[in-house]
């Protein structure tokens, strides 16, 4: 006669492993899938509804974004969905923030009416304002940013929402070896007081590092598969030892290095935009729709596999990729208007295999789309149900 303790442990070990199981093979895909993060830029005249793009990011699985703005109609559309929204002071505005009472103001009424409906997490004080020639926007990101934080502490949320500011990777004076990563001198006393911020608010430093704009201006000695995460020698930072095979994480490594030198070495860092152009002016070397499939794929696979950088494997590297669509007012070259994964009709510009759906989606398949994964999740629901009463079944009877 078995123990009784003996048949508990078996009638319940076995159900769990096999519930585990389940829940690893057809929900873990999900979870990886959902830490990806997307920009939503909105620079364009002929983008879907907000509503068409929720139900469109819901379709690939991706519960984090960022908007350029606080757009009240993508903030509404938004409301009682899965993605945690990262929202943007634009430059233009951050200098009236630097009152703690204007800051506040901005809150109650950029952001209080939305919450908790809507799940935003993050406000971006301005975007590449320390690149950007404008002194009195550069004086007073910083302000801006103790004010709307003192303003979310107020109203209790500072602790869900963090704040932050974009910063391009020209801030570094070097970048190469990443071990001699360091900001321009001409920023010390910018970046200072930024990351003294940053580390007593517990919030990351934003980089848009985009490995694009190195291979275009130097394609003769930048490895094309160097910066395409294609598989290949890579580099070895002489000083650390570390081996680089792809030039983004080289990058971040090196903004890692550079924050480290100014005694800052427990912030985060993560990615706020990254990606390819699929197509660009004749003197843009190497923007293709081959190219920028390729970049967006591998690093999609990577962010599957929770990679972090040689430097901090671990936490995986927060990246938001550029972007979700191709915006046709945006100035500048041709790439400019060519970031986007979708066309603004909602068909793809390339497959970059977050979903199996075909390049030919259109804006009016999402709604089917969004009705499929619904009927699959019921169906997946129902599986796991049963799988687990045939479990204990099974259980109960398996002969040891």
């Amino acid at each position: 006669m078995k123990a009784p303790l003996f048949v508990f442990f078996k009638q319940v070990t076995v159900p769990f492993i096999i519930v585990l199981i389940l829940f690893s093979s057809e929900f873990g895909i999900v979870k990886q899938v959902s830490a990806l993060g997307i920009n939503y830029g909105q620079v364009a005249n002929n983008l879907p509804s907000p509503e068409h793009v929720l139900r469109l990011l819901s379709s690939l699985h991706i519960t984090k974004a960022r908007i350029y703005d606080t757009n009240p109609k993508v903030l509404s559309a938004f409301a009682n969905s899965s993605i945690e929204l990262i929202v943007t002071v634009p430059n233009e505005a951050v200098a009236g923030l630097a009152d703690p009472a204007g800051a506040t103001d901005w809150i109650t009424t950029n952001i209080s009416p939305f919450l908790p409906d809507t799940k935003i997490t993050g406000i971006a004080v301005g975007n590449e304002v320390f690149t950007c020639q404008d002194s009195v926007l550069m004086d007073n990101v910083v302000d801006a940013m103790m004010g709307l934080h003192q303003g979310l502490v107020g109203l209790g949320l500072d602790s869900v929402i963090h704040v932050s500011t974009a910063s391009s990777l020209a801030v570094l004076a070097t970048s190469y070896p990443p071990s001699l990563g360091s900001f321009r001198p001409e920023l010390a006393e910018l970046i200072g007081p930024l990351l003294r911020f940053l580390s007593v608010t517990g919030s990351p430093f934003w980089i848009n590092a985009y490995p694009y704009f190195a291979y275009k201006d130097d394609p003769e000695r930048v490895p094309l598969d160097y910066v395409l995460f294609n598989s290949g020698s890579g580099m070895v930072d002489p000083n650390t030892g570390l081996k680089y095979d792809n030039m983004l994480y080289a990058q971040v490594d090196a903004v890692i290095f550079a924050i480290a030198r100014f005694g800052y070495e427990g912030i985060e860092v993560r990615v706020s935009e990254t990606g390819w152009p699929s197509k660009g002016d004749d003197d843009e070397m190497g923007a293709t729709v081959e190219n920028a499939m390729i970049y967006n794929r591998n690093l999609v696979a990577r962010q599957l596999e929770n990679e972090g950088t040689p430097l901090r494997p671990r936490p995986r590297l927060e990246v938001y990729l550029f972007a979700l669509f191709n915006e046709n007012l945006k100035p500048g070259p041709t790439s400019e208007r060519n970031y986007g994964l979708y066309q603004p009709d909602g068909s793809m510009a390339y497959n970059v295999g977050l979903s199996s759906a075909t390049s030919t989606a259109s804006v009016s398949d999402i709604n089917s789309s969004a009705s499929w994964i619904q009927r699959d999740k019921s169906n997946c629901l129902w599986f796991c149900i049963i799988s687990i009463s045939l479990a204990f079944q099974i259980s109960i009877r398996w002969p040891f």
